[in-house]
């Protein structure tokens, strides 16, 4: 019987978990050890908390220099700029300033942004207003004020790098995630076809949505009330749609599996966002891609619509 070897580490404001199986208990636990390795690298690359950043030497100086970067922060930059493209810019890591604008960078706000103030972050958003230029690995703002924030893809990066490592050193059954809300099953656990994850409903927890099996796939589950500020007494959750500078309000839940842990994050975002034909499109264009979507049936009553979308 294979045996199991769990592993933990706190990054990204999260837990990462690895469960692996196999039959050398050491070999797994100095694959899962080097996994989680490159997952506090990742972090020491995208994370905007942390001084010496990429992400945060390019929020502070892109506006006037162009700023060389790591080749794998490059290299999600552009896979961002791809994904962010697809979605009809329903997913965009420029968003920091729209997040400023709502609150979610000063717990003194407690007024909701004017038209004219959302109207003047959007003008900063926008992964077509970032230079990436892939000769010189360097990367610049075309606007001074816009600033970066992984949120959205930082975990799904994180996971991606730690399967990669996994399946370098040749371990072909674990199951990763992040913060219980990114995952990757790589193979599948012993005696079954894949990594079982139940989705549970926003507003009835006790209640099972969904069961994803994972073999070699990913999974995302995004929702707004994650994080939440408090404007003019109204409570505002922290998915702002990019192209409206507004809240996601009627999306409650939105999960999706991909061939990669940052490709689901980011259409789990996007699916907050887009309508049901948009989403319906997206799907068509993506083969393996599978959404669900929980909406608000009558805001605001607890009343739902759960949906579906897969090809």
């Amino acid at each position: 019987m294979p045996e199991a070897v769990m592993l933990a580490c706190h990054a990204m404001r999260c837990r990462f978990e690895i469960v692996l199986y196999g039959d050398d208990s050491a070999r797994l636990r100095a694959a899962g050890e080097e996994a989680l390795s490159e997952i506090l690298e990742t972090e020491k690359l995208l994370s905007r908390f942390l001084p010496e950043s990429d992400i945060t030497r390019v929020n502070s100086q892109a506006h006037r220099v162009p700023v060389r970067v790591d080749p794998r922060t490059f290299a999600v930059l552009k896979h961002a700029a791809a994904l962010s493209e697809e979605t009809g810019g329903a997913f965009d890591p420029t968003i920091g300033p729209l997040m400023a604008c709502w609150g979610f960078r000063d717990a003194s706000i407690s007024a909701a942004p004017s038209a004219a103030e959302i109207e003047g972050a959007l003008r900063l958003v926008g992964m077509n207003q970032v230079e990436l230029d892939e000769e010189n690995l360097t990367v610049r703002f075309r606007r001074q004020g816009m600033s970066l924030d992984m949120g959205a893809f930082g975990k799904g990066v994180a996971v991606d790098r730690a399967v990669c490592i996994l399946r370098e050193v040749g371990v072909e059954s674990a199951f990763i995630h992040g913060g219980t809300s990114t995952a990757y099953g790589l193979g599948s656990p012993p005696n079954a076809e894949g990594w079982s994850v139940a989705v549970r409903h926003p507003l009835k927890p006790e209640e099972q949505l969904h069961a994803f099996t994972l073999r070699n796939r990913a999974l995302s589950v995004s929702a707004p009330h994650g994080r939440t500020v408090v404007l003019n007494n109204r409570t505002y959750g922290h998915v702002l749609d990019p192209r409206s500078g507004r809240p996601v309000e009627d999306a409650l839940m939105a999960a999706a599996t991909a061939e990669t842990a940052s490709e689901a994050e980011a259409f789990s975002t996007a699916a907050l966002i887009l309508n049901g034909s948009s989403l319906a499109e997206l799907v068509s264009r993506r083969p393996g891609l599978e959404l669900l979507v929980v909406r608000r049936q009558n805001h605001p009553a607890k009343s739902t619509h759960i949906h579906i979308f897969k090809k």
